[in-house]
């Protein structure tokens, strides 16, 4: 009684007992409470609630020096300044191909705590035993009040209470009627934390259950180290991976994981098994794969289908800034799929730094385009308005075509026209372009709309040029041709075999045949593919293998000329790494149409239109065009006839 009016004198509780201070002064940075606390929380009793305690924040709460994000809206609350994190000069860590991989046994074993804490009697009656902390803290039951919990306190006050997530609230029993007590159980129950009757215990009971709180943390501080360390690991694994395959210039990485793990490589259209490793590591790659890219979904889902993109300029997400790409990778493109059989499928495409990007037609003429290439791509160019739609299957060099087109037309018209692009993602860099990207979206439909939504923004951007980096729906069709009608010139991309395929996929998405009639809309089509060149150290001349059958119909094709500089692939050497081909050059035909030409075709007289546009409109086939390649010794005879068919067989593709 004493102590109590003690306190009365002092102001701290008034003659009534009640507490007597403003609301302002013992406010704390908020927490928010989850669903399940909210749902399960104790309500204030329904007695007359007191005055708030005359204590202040700093009498009853700890500072939090970093709080969440879902705290951060509530700022106005807290009255502790947030100190700023220094910046740090990290500088990055030089990983190359011969750097070796982790290989882990089983880097996802259960971690558990250290078998030795706060040791008591095993009294379950007794707040200090074991077994009773145990119990307490099963589940992930946290203590809020603990420095690390969600809802700290300073640490005289620690000395007095002790609060726990389910609602347990343990008091020394002497400090029962402390103001620090009945303030804290004030302002627990106005910010709604589930809070039960008080649970008295002796000091040194109290000190144990902080105790025992302190070393769960640090044990869990320990895993979460050992897991970081971890990540780092397949991480600098990721990289050296990327390394190993740029300097092969290697345009995919394929990652299988099943009951071990295969990385394969394409290099030159060719897929070889390049490593083999255990499933466990497979797992842990894939994961710092996905947690190592720029733009992806929140959360890694192994059973679901996602995709990510990765930037060569920054480093990797969570890295500290110490791991970076290969100088030479522009960027990454990965696609996550679950496999039957398996756990996971990865593809990695990569792009690379364009070292010809400001070379003009020269840079067409690196890709392997010859002067008849060139020449109609720069008529293209020329064209005030219209569409021109290069076509080609995965990987057939389209979007570097338009890259190398876009950059030549602006280096053409002096930088003095307004190019801006639309591409899911943008791959190449276009200096002097405005190349707007599409958000990253997860599902189809979502990413459909993104795209069309920043292709009519481009649209209401004063362009005069368009580059649309592939037409995929029928609404981005319309806008695509809602540009041409307007009088721009547009350049795009689409998934279809030949060039006169074009118009069938553009009616199969949906668009309307008199766009498709009108020459001055449909300016050009062209189909390309990417063929393998054959290595000129270890190549073999047709002339001594008369009895190989692609060597037969050759000769039926083209005579005993047709032997002439011709060759068939070797078994390989040093110089083109045992594989028999070196590199690989672009192959395109052109269609520029005209009236006839459209109606003959939108007709379904296909056959005939073609006869039209090789005779009365001088058009070269693809097939043209890789023979002319042939004869030079550039690619041999079966590389030929993988792309446009037997040499023997007249055809038109």
């Amino acid at each position: 009684m004493d102590e109590l009016n003690q306190q009365v004198n002092n102001g701290t509780v008034s003659e009534t007992g009640q507490e007597s201070v403003s609301d302002a002064s013992v406010l704390a940075p908020p927490v928010i409470p989850t669903p399940n606390e909210q749902n399960n929380s104790v309500e204030p009793a329904s007695e007359p609630v007191a005055p708030e305690p005359s204590f202040s924040q700093s009498d009853i709460l700890a500072p939090r020096q970093n709080l969440s994000d879902a705290l951060s809206t509530l700022q106005d609350f807290s009255n502790t300044p947030q100190p700023q994190p220094q910046e740090q000069n990290v500088q990055p860590e030089e990983i190359t191909a011969d750097t070796k991989l982790t290989v882990e046994e089983n880097p996802q074993a259960e971690q558990s705590a250290p078998s030795q804490l706060y040791s008591y009697e095993n009294d379950p009656n007794d707040h200090s035993s074991v077994r009773f902390l145990k119990d307490l803290y099963d589940n992930g039951n946290e203590c809020m009040t603990s420095p690390a919990g969600s809802f700290p306190v300073n640490e005289e006050t620690r000395k007095l209470l002790a609060l726990f997530a389910n609602g347990r609230f343990f008091v020394v029993g002497e400090s029962r009627y402390d103001g620090r007590v009945l303030g804290f159980e004030y302002l627990a129950k106005k910010r709604r934390l589930q809070i039960g009757d008080p649970e008295y215990v002796t000091a040194a009971e109290l000190t144990g259950i902080y105790t025992y709180a302190d070393q769960i943390h640090t044990a869990t501080d320990a895993i979460s180290t050992e897991e970081a360390q971890r990540q780092t690991r397949m991480q600098r694994d990721f990289v050296t991976v990327i390394s190993r395959a740029a300097i092969n210039h290697v345009s995919d990485i394929h990652i299988v994981v099943a009951d071990h793990t295969t990385v394969m490589f394409r290099v030159n259209g060719l897929m070889q098994t390049e490593m083999e490793y255990n499933k466990e590591w497979g797992e842990s790659f894939v994961r710092a794969a996905f947690a190592s890219s720029d733009i992806s979904d929140s959360n890694y889902a192994q059973n679901e289908y996602q995709a990510a993109q990765k930037l060569g300029r920054t480093p990797l997400r969570g890295s500290g800034g110490r791991l970076v790409l290969p100088k030479s990778v522009l960027g990454l493109r990965l696609q996550f799929n679950p496999i039957a059989f398996g756990t996971r499928y990865v593809v990695i495409r990569l792009l690379y730094a364009d070292e010809n990007s400001a070379m003009g037609d020269e840079a067409l003429e690196s890709l392997g385009f010859t002067q008849y290439d060139i020449n109609q791509f720069r008529y293209l160019r020329s064209l005030p308005t219209g569409i021109v739609i290069v076509s080609g299957p995965t990987g057939s060099g389209k979007s570097t075509t338009l890259q190398r087109n876009m950059i030549a037309m602006l280096k053409e018209r002096n930088y003095e026209t307004n190019l801006i692009t639309v591409e899911d993602p943008p791959e190449y860099p276009i200096p002097g372009a405005r190349q707007m990207p599409v958000t990253n979206a997860g599902i189809e439909e979502a990413k459909d709309r993104e795209f069309t939504k920043a292709l009519a923004a481009a649209l209401r951007s004063d362009p005069d040029s368009l580059m649309i980096g592939e037409i995929r729906t029928l609404s981005a069709a319309d806008l695509a041709f809602r540009g041409a009608l307007s009088g721009h010139n547009v350049w795009s991309t689409l998934h279809a075999n030949t060039a006169s395929a074009v118009l069938l996929r553009l009616k199969d998405i949906g668009v309307e045949d008199f766009k498709l009639q009108d020459p001055s809309i449909m300016r050009g089509m062209l189909a390309q593919r990417l063929f393998r060149k054959v290595c000129p150290h270890c190549r073999v001349a047709t002339k001594t293998q008369l009895n190989h059958p692609a060597v037969q119909r050759l000769r039926e094709a083209y005579g005993d000329v047709g032997l002439e500089n011709t060759y068939l692939r070797g078994a390989g050497c040093e110089e083109c790494d045992f594989r028999g081909v070196s590199g690989r050059s672009a192959v395109a035909e052109f269609i520029l149409p005209d009236t006839t030409f459209l109606d003959l075709m939108l007709k379904g007289e296909t056959q005939k239109a073609m006869n039209y546009w090789v005779t009365d409109l001088h058009g070269r086939t693809l097939k043209e065009g890789a023979v002319e390649h042939m004869f030079k010794g550039e690619f041999d005879i079966e590389e030929v006839e993988r792309w446009c068919g037997l040499l023997n067989q007249p055809n038109l593709i």
